[in-house]
């Protein structure tokens, strides 16, 4: 019984270390994101600028919907590769383009989540829509879209964790597995 108990504490401790790193890495990632999105805002057209309209609807798609995919984009890059070769340590295990195309598909997955949500919390006749009276866009701390995706990428990241952790990189797990394997057989061996 006490060999399963450390079993399970030790594959615990390791996802409580995974997740550390990837939160580490994550904050860096809302950096770049932010970075990014203020950037774009400040040089690009007014954020809440209609681009083209959705037909049989009152929703268009904005500029901020453009910042924010840009920064999504800048943050989802620089989050692979800092993920890849630090928090799980995948770089030796499996090719960049073989893992990077599936964490970008579960970015672009929640990018797409992300956005519906941004929609929600910027357009004013949501029930979600942040309240203009407080996040009047008069300063930065002020801005009802560096706000939003703060709250964007809050609720996107435990889902894009888990998918990441489960299908990205997925190579590091065959190799832990492969090892505990092979103890297995050595041990049975004697």
């Amino acid at each position: 019984m006490g060999s399963v108990r450390e079993t399970v504490l030790v594959r615990h401790r390791r996802n409580l270390i995974l997740l550390a790193r990837f939160a580490a890495v994550g904050l860096s990632g809302v950096v770049v994101n932010m970075f990014v999105l203020i950037v774009a805002n400040k040089l690009g057209p007014p954020n809440a600028q209609a681009i083209v309209g959705l037909p049989f609807s009152d929703f268009n798609v904005r500029w901020y919907h453009v910042y924010s995919t840009i920064a999504f984009l800048v943050a989802n890059l620089w989050n692979f590769q800092l993920n890849r070769s630090w928090a799980f340590q995948s770089s030796r295990h499996a090719g960049w383009w073989k893992e990077y195309w599936p964490f970008l598909a579960v970015g672009m997955l929640g990018q797409a989540v992300g956005l519906l949500l941004l929609t929600s919390l910027m357009h004013p006749g949501s029930v979600l829509s942040l309240p203009t009276s407080i996040l009047d866009d008069s300063s930065g701390f002020r801005t009802r879209l560096y706000w939003a995706q703060l709250i964007v990428i809050a609720v996107v990241t435990p889902l894009s964790f888990v998918l990441n952790k489960l299908w990205t990189f997925n190579a590091v797990r065959a190799v832990h597995r492969r090892e505990r394997e092979a103890r297995a057989s050595e041990l049975v061996g004697r």
